[in-house]
């Protein structure tokens, strides 16, 4: 929080920092900046670390971004008087000079990344205040001068994303002195991937043409972010379009500069980039079996050239490009050959960095078949981090067993917000849940991976938040102890940049926007899928069902693109690029690409039924592709045209991003108008019929009007009883309204009145034509207590948090998780601690009550789970199900590798298992889930009498007695 305060000259204002009560006179904690009578001077030390330097005039910049006057910044005390800022390492002589040493514990000195905010008033004859800022290794003191520039009005998005700062004639800081902690993660970062449509082609032909690439001054931005963002470690861009980090001598001596750890992927050990580094016609074969001397002096090279920079070493080995290591033909064999690469590449560390090998930072990275080889016997060395790795889809495959959990090395994670591969690209948008980075993240620290974190970003841009929100976990994990503070975080952050009305209004909009992504992500809404790569084919969103899923999901998405352009038109034209950025260009940009698909979709369904608005709905789907170009146009405009080049609307130029091909003709018909219901429903003498309507509840049903062989026709219902409440009861259809839907109700008190009918049948006619509809009404559950779960239309729909009783026991307990699932509401299995139970005596609980109507032999029961993967390598992801009083049975969700589930687990952000149950009589059954598998997210279930085992796509609401 800031505000304004009045100090000696009112007409001026001054950003006062750290909650400052305006009613109060200067104290001893504030420290003038820039007043009209103090000018500070800024000093860091000369026998620092570049990134002192750095730093400070960093500090100078953004002092100037905000007040118009940008401060004096030394490196001699004897060039200094008045108010001063000093920059530099706590043990170093400068900060002495200020503080005496005894001030400081030696526990905070061996802190790591840490810094302290310290006043001094009258240090010698010619400072009057000094404000030292005093790390405890040179990147604690940029966080430190980096925090204080947030505070002040810098946004650490000030550059990357446009974000204004916030201007004042006048700064004072009020800053109590402050001990900081340390970061909860040891090594954070990011990881420059798939940089060919974005990051890459923005940098050689806009940022820095005179590298053509992704150079040192780009990478010096990126390093600039990474400290603003509290963060330390890069993984380098490393695809065949952009040339080796180390080729650019530049990019390394910035890295130096900056104080940035450099890492690697997982599939380029040593430092090396294979891609771009190993050529085949002049090393041979990346095969350490048959070319183990080439591959030894390949990785020697740069262990030599890299030794003078902060490093964490990948180590093992894989193919050239993300792709299983040549040449071995048994996992015995790979196992043997891992373990003596494994030895070799620290022979090399020992020889050339550290004799001391256990203390230069290696990474061993669980991922692909090499996880398969881990859990087969590899032995990786203890001071070795392993780093596991989510499926590349936010779900993390296993994390630090027990035993795992006690190496020196500790563990990590590898993180993807962005993927390139199967079973579909993510490249554009990004659209990963908040709430499930939340809970996957969480999970690991709490299960003690916690030295290194590191996110796939792509392109950095549009994955702003995401970054931010995996950076500030990783560096106060503290903060996120339950999911109801990423509500808070984003609010925050979109109101630290909009302000505090637009800001909380953007941070819904983004809510919902993750939201609806995490039915389907919009790169997936072709229902295609890549490597292979297939055709389109259409949604499984239904245009009939379930009160529309077609038009619900366009209404839903053309919510946010309206909440988004009235808060568009009252933003100062400073905001109005960042908001293009961080928040219109995403929103919009995924509503078409799902009305694109979705109105393909309707074209094709209606010209199937004769209806002439199959066409409309063609031309909706390409203007929806239109509209993708335009704005795209637009972003890659802004900031007069900073940002051209970085965003592409089809990276990899996949099937999903084309105008879709709508090769229809609408059926010929001798009927003048058509006639559809919800649900396409009939009778067995084939007379339409609306679903039932249940006694008391509030549900609409529609009925579609539409023109086939008539150029224009009127219609009405005839014989409606008074109890049905109908939109339209008339109505007239030509060139300019070629269909109307038209909701039925029912006035529940004008109902009883006429004598609680169970059935009536309406007629709609039109000249010649006439159909009826049959109307239907069930009591079944009219005494039935109020939000019961009850069956309607053959189905119960219970959410997980609906649960009559949660039975805690010992050491299990069901939790719930706001935010997070369809239902945004989860119910886990907890604590993460309790591994896996046996006895089910010993598992806690859900308990869920149903009322059904209909007895049958076979129902369908479907537990519906978000598709987590087992706690560790040996794990499961099981629970028990009893229903009734049948025997309870067990049904393990995990998955293996790449499988077909696994594909349509991730693709749809759902893990479904199916038991067939009987209902042996009308009324109350019990269903029971016994949790048996720490870390498994129950979403919810469907149950359905009527023999059919798909569910809907969309989750519908849940099937529950209304009140009454």
């Amino acid at each position: 929080m800031k505000r304004k305060y009045p100090i000696i000259n009112l007409k001026a204002l001054a950003v006062f920092l750290l909650f400052q009560s305006c009613a109060k006179v200067l104290t001893e904690n504030n420290f003038e900046i820039i007043t009209p009578e103090h000018q500070a001077t800024i000093l860091y030390d000369e026998k620092g670390s570049d990134l002192d330097s750095i730093a400070a005039n960093l500090l100078a910049k953004d002092i100037f971004m905000v007040t118009n006057y940008r401060p004096k910044v030394v490196n001699s005390i004897d060039e200094v008087n008045g108010n001063v800022i000093v920059i530099g390492e706590i043990q170093s002589k400068l900060v002495n000079t200020f503080l005496k040493n005894s001030q400081i514990s030696e526990d905070f000195k061996n802190q790591w990344e840490s810094y302290t905010y310290q006043t001094v008033a009258n240090p010698n004859g010619k400072i009057e205040k000094a404000f030292i800022i005093a790390g405890t290794n040179p990147r604690g003191t940029a966080y430190g001068v980096f925090n204080i520039s947030k505070k002040m009005g810098v946004n650490p998005w000030y550059w990357w994303a446009d974000v204004p700062v916030k201007k004042s004639e006048e700064l004072v800081l009020n800053q109590p002195d402050v001990f900081s902690k340390s970061p909860s993660v040891k090594y954070r970062g990011i990881f420059l991937n798939d940089e060919d449509w974005g990051l890459q082609p923005w940098a050689a032909k806009t940022f820095e043409p005179e590298t053509n690439d992704i150079g040192p001054k780009t990478y010096s931005k990126i390093f600039e972010l990474l400290l603003r963002l509290n963060a330390n470690t890069i993984w380098p861009a490393m695809h065949p379009s952009t040339k080796a980090f180390f080729h650019y001598p530049g990019n390394a001596q910035a890295a130096k500069r900056y104080d940035i750890i450099v890492g690697t992927s997982h599939a380029e050990p040593m430092l090396r980039n294979n891609v771009d580094e190993w050529s085949k016609t002049e090393h041979g074969a990346f095969n350490y079996k048959t070319n183990q001397a080439t591959v030894l002096n390949y990785w020697e090279e740069r262990v030599k050239e890299a030794k003078d920079i902060d490093a964490i070493y990948t180590v093992g080995m894989r193919g050239v490009h993300d792709s299983g290591m040549e040449g071995i033909n048994s996992k015995d064999e790979a196992v043997d050959l891992l373990e003596g690469i494994l030895s070799a590449q620290r022979n090399l560390i020992k020889t050339h960095v550290n004799t001391k090998v256990e203390e230069v930072p290696q990474a061993f990275t669980v991922y692909k078949e090499v996880l398969y080889f881990y859990k087969n016997g590899l032995e990786v060395p203890e001071d070795i981090t392993l780093v596991w790795t989510d499926d590349n889809y936010g779900y993390i495959r296993a994390l630090n067993n027990t035993e795992e959990q006690k190496r020196p090395g500790g563990g990590g994670v590898y993180y993807h917000a962005s993927y390139w591969g199967r079973p579909h690209d993510y490249l554009w948008l990004s659209t990963t849940s908040p709430y499930l980075i939340w809970e996957e993240m969480i999970k690991a620290y709490q299960l003690n991976n916690k030295t290194i974190w590191i996110l796939n970003v792509g392109d950095i841009k549009p994955a702003e938040f995401n970054t931010q929100l995996f950076l500030d976990m990783a560096y106060d994990a503290s903060k996120f102890e339950n999911s109801e503070y990423i509500k808070t975080h984003q609010e925050e952050f979109f109101k630290n940049i909009f302000g505090e009305d637009h800001g909380k209004s953007i941070a819904q909009i983004k809510e919902d926007y993750y939201q609806l992504a995490f039915g389907r992500k919009p790169e997936f809404m072709g229902w295609s899928q890549t490597e292979p790569t297939t055709l389109i084919y259409n949604t499984d969103y239904s245009p009939f069902s379930n009160g529309d899923e077609i038009e619900q999901r366009v209404a839903d998405y053309n919510n946010l693109e309206k909440a988004v352009k009235d808060i568009e038109a009252q933003l100062p034209e400073n905001l109005k690029s960042p908001f293009v950025q961080l928040v219109s260009y995403p929103v919009e940009a995924a509503s078409n690409m799902n009305k694109k698909f979705l109105y393909r979709d309707k074209a094709m369904a209606y010209a199937e039924q004769g209806r002439k608005s199959a066409l409309q709905y063609k031309m909706l789907s390409h203007q929806a592709y239109e509209n993708i170009v335009s704005l795209t146009e637009k972003y890659n405009s802004l900031s007069n045209g900073k940002w051209k080049g970085m965003m592409d609307m089809k990276p990899r130029n996949l099937p999903v991003y084309d105008i879709p091909e709508i090769n229809i003709s609408v059926a010929n018909s001798e009927e003048p108008i058509g006639i559809t219901v919800e649900d396409t429903l009939k009778l067995d003498n084939g007379q339409l019929r609306l679903p039932t309507f249940y006694a008391n509840d509030s549900a609409s049903y529609f009925v579609d009007v539409y023109l086939k062989s008539a150029e224009k026709a009127s219609w009405q219902f005839s014989k409606l009883p008074k109890w049905i409440n109908v939109e339209n009861a008339s109505g007239k259809l030509d060139d300019e309204n070629l269909e109307e839907r038209i909701s039925f109700s029912v006035n529940w008190d004008a109902w009883q009145e006429a004598g609680k009918p169970h059935s009536e049948t309406i007629s709609v006619e039109s000249n010649v034509f006439k159909r009826d509809i049959q109307i239907n009404i069930s009591t079944a559950f009219e005494n039935t207590s109020e939000n019961s779960l009850v069956e309607k239309h053959g189905r119960i729909i219970g959410y997980a948090n609906g649960f009559t009783k949660n039975i805690s026991k010992e050491n299990s307990n069901w939790q719930p998780i706001k935010g997070l699932g369809h239902t945004q509401s989860v119910m886990q299995a907890a604590p993460f601690q309790s591994g896996s139970i046996s006895n089910f005596d010993d598992a806690a609980v859900l308990e869920y009550e149903l009322f059904a109507e209909t007895i049958t032999d076979v129902a369908w029961l479907t537990l519906v789970a978000i598709p987590t993967h087992p706690l560790t390598t040996s794990g499961q992801v099981r629970v028990g199900v009893q229903w009734n009083d049948n025997p309870i049975e067990i049904i393990d969700f995990k998955t293996e590798g790449r499988s077909s589930t696994w594909k349509q687990n991730v693709l749809s952000n759902t893990a479904k298992k199916q038991l067939k149950v009987s209902v042996d009589s009308k009324g109350k059954q019990t269903l029971k889930i016994y949790m048996l598998d720490a870390g498994f997210l129950l979403d919810y279930f469907v149950l359905d009498t009527m023999g059919e085992e798909k569910t809907p796509y969309r989750i519908p609401a849940e099937t529950k007695v209304a009140a009454k």
